[in-house]
């Protein structure tokens, strides 16, 4: 079975950093499981790593789609298949970083996804969706799929259209698909920290971001399409939208920025405490070292 690290967690506690050092360290090649990081011209707002960050490491899955493109879970699974077969022909290690824990998922338990989809359902249930909002479409799929409406978030459209249009293609409840035997062997090295500590510096980090132009990159995104484009999902772009717009101030939507950071980062600890089997570490308050992670990964990979 292939052997595959993970490198998981919230956002801003430090997965780029480490996942370098390891990749140095165990002789490895980083595969981005990071959702927004696959955008071309998206590079502040996702804290895509930088070539000098890279640090001569090779890096796959990232700047790879154009932002009117829509990459999917079951588009990630085929590319980071792919990369990492790649990867291990060359002899070296794939490493996995990023935190959208459903990606990561979806490799690993060789998730169906609904096979193929169809382009006309899904078109017909936006249309609804623009009619009746995201509530309303949420609560359909929570009487058609309740197991699916329970996982779901109401806000998340895209998920909840993709679940209903599973079912209304197939007959199938999306809940109900069937995993594939897994093709992996997965070793989690999960980061955390104090809830307040990485709080500040998620709000640090926003802060560093509109200092480095990320007012920019989301005006510039708004002019290619805005609200309309998959990518205007990402956090720190679709809050400046209405900024642009003059329904807000800057600051406020800096602050949306910011809370929405926080969120995020409350749901990413949640899901990866709940699916996934992982090692947990803390290197921001120093109650672990690298030393001790490369040695426990060192460990598995016998």
């Amino acid at each position: 079975m292939h052997k595959v690290l993970a490198i998981v967690g919230p956002t801003a506690v430090g997965k780029t950093s480490l996942s370098i050092e390891m990749a140095k360290q165990l002789n490895g090649e980083i595969i981005s499981g990071d959702s927004m990081q696959v955008y071309r011209g998206l590079d502040i707002g996702t804290a895509k790593v930088t070539p000098k960050e890279m640090q001569g490491v090779t890096h796959h899955l990232i700047n790879i789609c154009d932002v009117h493109e829509r990459y999917t879970a079951a588009k990630f699974v085929a590319d980071a298949t792919k990369a990492i077969n790649e990867i291990e022909k060359n002899g070296k290690l794939p490493i996995i970083a990023g935190g959208t824990g459903f990606y990561l998922q979806a490799l690993n338990q060789g998730m169906n996804l609904g096979g193929n989809t169809n382009s006309e359902t899904r078109s017909k249930l936006m249309d609804q969706a623009k009619a009746d909002g995201p509530e309303k479409m949420h609560e359909w799929l929570s009487k058609v799929d309740p197991q699916s409406g329970n996982k779901i978030p109401a806000n998340n459209l895209r998920r909840v259209v993709r679940a209903l249009e599973v079912y209304l293609d197939t007959g199938q409840r999306f809940s109900e698909q069937k995993n594939a035997d897994q093709l992996f062997d997965f070793h989690y090295v999960a980061l955390t920290t104090e809830r307040n500590l990485l709080y500040d510096r998620i709000n640090r980090r926003v802060d560093m971001m509109v200092d480095d132009g990320l007012i920019q990159e989301a005006r510039w995104l708004l002019e290619q399409g805005g609200r309309e484009l998959p990518a205007s999902q990402g956090i720190g772009y679709h809050e400046f939208f209405d900024f642009f717009e003059g329904k807000v101030t800057e600051n406020e939507a800096i602050s949306k920025v910011k809370q929405d950071s926080r969120h995020y980062a409350k749901r990413q600890l949640t899901w990866f405490r709940n699916k996934v089997v992982a090692n947990w570490y803390n290197l921001i308050e120093k109650e672990n070292t690298i030393s001790e992670i490369i040695s426990d990964t060192r460990n598995w990979l016998k």
